[in-house]
Protein backbone atom coordinates (compact mmCIF):
# COMPACT_ATOMS: atom_id res chain seq x y z
CA UNK A 1 0.00 0.00 0.00
CA UNK A 2 1.15 3.36 -0.94
CA UNK A 3 0.75 6.84 1.36
CA UNK A 4 0.29 9.69 -0.13
CA UNK A 5 1.01 12.97 2.43
CA UNK A 6 -2.01 15.10 1.32
CA UNK A 7 -4.42 16.30 4.14
CA UNK A 8 -8.24 15.82 2.47
CA UNK A 9 -11.19 17.60 3.70
CA UNK A 10 -14.36 15.94 4.15
CA UNK A 11 -15.76 18.63 2.31
CA UNK A 12 -13.60 18.24 -1.20
CA UNK A 13 -15.57 17.28 -3.90
CA UNK A 14 -12.70 17.06 -6.73
CA UNK A 15 -9.42 18.29 -7.68
CA UNK A 16 -6.96 17.82 -10.10
CA UNK A 17 -4.35 15.35 -8.68
CA UNK A 18 -2.62 16.72 -5.94
CA UNK A 19 -0.50 14.05 -4.95
CA UNK A 20 1.17 14.44 -8.40
CA UNK A 21 3.88 16.47 -6.57
CA UNK A 22 4.14 13.57 -3.60
CA UNK A 23 6.73 10.94 -3.76
CA UNK A 24 4.98 7.65 -3.03
CA UNK A 25 5.85 6.30 0.82
CA UNK A 26 5.74 2.48 0.76
CA UNK A 27 4.20 1.48 4.21
CA UNK A 28 1.45 -1.08 4.99
CA UNK A 29 -1.11 -0.64 7.24
CA UNK A 30 0.36 -3.21 9.81
CA UNK A 31 3.55 -0.58 10.02
CA UNK A 32 1.07 2.52 10.63
CA UNK A 33 -1.40 1.62 12.77
CA UNK A 34 0.47 -1.62 15.46
CA UNK A 35 3.55 -0.60 17.57
CA UNK A 36 4.16 -4.16 18.78
CA UNK A 37 3.20 -6.96 16.46
CA UNK A 38 3.36 -9.44 18.54
CA UNK A 39 1.95 -8.35 21.48
CA UNK A 40 -1.81 -6.73 19.50
CA UNK A 41 -4.67 -8.44 18.52
CA UNK A 42 -7.36 -7.12 16.90
CA UNK A 43 -11.14 -7.37 18.43
CA UNK A 44 -14.64 -5.40 17.60
CA UNK A 45 -16.46 -3.41 19.89
CA UNK A 46 -19.91 -4.09 20.71
CA UNK A 47 -22.65 -1.55 21.66
CA UNK A 48 -22.58 2.35 22.15
CA UNK A 49 -21.12 2.40 25.57
CA UNK A 50 -17.60 4.03 24.15
CA UNK A 51 -19.23 6.39 21.61
CA UNK A 52 -18.08 9.59 23.98
CA UNK A 53 -14.14 8.27 22.47
CA UNK A 54 -15.72 7.35 18.94
CA UNK A 55 -15.55 4.11 19.38
CA UNK A 56 -19.00 2.83 18.10
CA UNK A 57 -20.38 -0.91 17.18
CA UNK A 58 -18.67 -2.59 14.94
CA UNK A 59 -15.37 -0.57 15.06
CA UNK A 60 -12.17 -2.69 14.63
CA UNK A 61 -10.26 -2.13 18.14
CA UNK A 62 -6.72 -2.62 17.70
CA UNK A 63 -5.34 -4.01 21.45
CA UNK A 64 -1.61 -3.89 22.45
CA UNK A 65 -0.45 -6.28 25.44
CA UNK A 66 3.03 -4.97 25.24
CA UNK A 67 1.95 -1.28 26.40
CA UNK A 68 1.05 -0.98 30.18
CA UNK A 69 -2.19 0.65 31.33
CA UNK A 70 -2.49 4.24 32.57
CA UNK A 71 -5.30 6.33 34.62
CA UNK A 72 -7.61 7.25 31.14
CA UNK A 73 -6.66 4.59 29.06
CA UNK A 74 -8.95 2.99 27.21
CA UNK A 75 -8.40 -0.60 27.88
CA UNK A 76 -10.14 -4.18 27.02
CA UNK A 77 -10.56 -6.36 30.10
CA UNK A 78 -11.88 -8.88 31.00
CA UNK A 79 -14.49 -8.20 34.21
CA UNK A 80 -15.82 -11.53 35.48
CA UNK A 81 -15.98 -13.42 32.16
CA UNK A 82 -16.64 -10.81 30.02
CA UNK A 83 -15.11 -8.88 27.77
CA UNK A 84 -15.61 -5.52 28.20
CA UNK A 85 -13.93 -2.01 26.61
CA UNK A 86 -13.91 1.12 29.14
CA UNK A 87 -11.43 3.95 30.48
CA UNK A 88 -9.38 2.55 33.43
CA UNK A 89 -9.75 4.90 36.26
CA UNK A 90 -6.66 3.35 38.29
CA UNK A 91 -6.94 5.70 40.99
CA UNK A 92 -10.48 5.01 42.11
CA UNK A 93 -11.00 1.27 40.66
CA UNK A 94 -13.31 2.37 38.27
CA UNK A 95 -14.23 1.40 35.00
CA UNK A 96 -15.69 3.89 32.66
CA UNK A 97 -18.11 4.24 29.56
CA UNK A 98 -18.07 7.64 27.52
CA UNK A 99 -22.00 7.65 27.35
CA UNK A 100 -24.22 8.96 30.25
CA UNK A 101 -26.37 5.80 29.79
CA UNK A 102 -23.65 3.64 31.72
CA UNK A 103 -22.86 4.32 35.19
CA UNK A 104 -18.92 4.01 36.39
CA UNK A 105 -18.24 0.35 37.52
CA UNK A 106 -16.24 0.12 40.49
CA UNK A 107 -13.38 -2.98 40.46
CA UNK A 108 -14.33 -5.05 44.03
CA UNK A 109 -11.19 -7.11 45.44
CA UNK A 110 -13.58 -10.30 44.79
CA UNK A 111 -13.61 -9.44 40.92
CA UNK A 112 -12.39 -11.44 39.10
CA UNK A 113 -10.63 -8.72 36.76
CA UNK A 114 -7.88 -8.48 34.30
CA UNK A 115 -6.38 -6.17 31.92
CA UNK A 116 -6.16 -7.67 28.66
CA UNK A 117 -4.36 -4.83 26.88
CA UNK A 118 -4.95 -1.11 25.72
CA UNK A 119 -6.48 -0.07 23.11
CA UNK A 120 -3.99 2.28 20.59
CA UNK A 121 -5.99 2.54 18.16
CA UNK A 122 -9.95 1.94 16.45
CA UNK A 123 -10.82 1.82 12.77
CA UNK A 124 -14.20 2.22 11.48
CA UNK A 125 -15.56 -0.08 8.35
CA UNK A 126 -17.60 1.78 6.21
CA UNK A 127 -18.50 -1.07 4.28
CA UNK A 128 -19.22 -4.37 5.65
CA UNK A 129 -16.27 -6.77 6.06
CA UNK A 130 -16.60 -11.00 5.20
CA UNK A 131 -13.37 -11.17 7.23
CA UNK A 132 -15.00 -9.66 10.67
CA UNK A 133 -18.57 -11.05 10.58
CA UNK A 134 -19.48 -14.22 12.88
Amino acid sequence: MRVIPIPAQAGITGFESPAAEYTQLGLSLDELLIIHPSASFLCVAQGDSMQGVGIYDGDVLIVDRHETARNGDVIVANFNGLFVCKIIDTQRRLLLSCNEQFQPVTVQEFDDFSIEGVVIRSIRCHRPSSLLCA
